[in-house]
């Protein structure tokens, strides 16, 4: 069996290629540490959701490619990727991440501007007269 588990993740407009590696919780996002590329705890906190439920936390590296969309969708894509190559590495996982959402690729995206409207739902300000 391999070193190496690879899964993608999406969210909105984001696509991240995730790869993990056995090690010691080395987390490399597009080259750059991961308290770096994303400062703020909430966005930690997201990308590590799947560690912590599986109780995995510290066992494996993480080298994460992302692109697309803002720090929101790259986190939730990174997310989705370390999830999907945990269940590589044990499928004994499955239930545990299914159970918090971890395994549904949220599918909001932002609608499209519609022809002769500002916006996709705006409409140019009525005139009676």
């Amino acid at each position: 069996m391999s070193d190496t588990f690879t899964a993608t993740g999406r969210r909105k407009t984001s696509v991240a290629r995730v790869r993990l590696l056995r090690g010691s919780g080395v987390i490399e996002i597009n080259g750059r540490p991961f308290e770096e590329y994303f400062p703020t705890a909430p966005l930690q906190l997201t990308v590590l959701k799947p560690f912590e439920v599986t109780k995995t936390m510290n066992n494996f590296d993480v080298r994460a490619k992302t692109h697309g969309g803002g720090p929101v969708g790259q986190a939730g894509a990174i997310r989705l990727g370390i999830a999907r190559a945990l269940l590589e590495i044990d499928t004994a996982m499955r239930p545990v991440l299914k159970e918090e959402g971890l395994l549904t690729r949220d599918p909001r995206m932002k609608e499209r501007k519609k022809a002769g409207q500002p916006g996709a739902r705006k409409r140019f300000q009525f005139s009676k007269r």
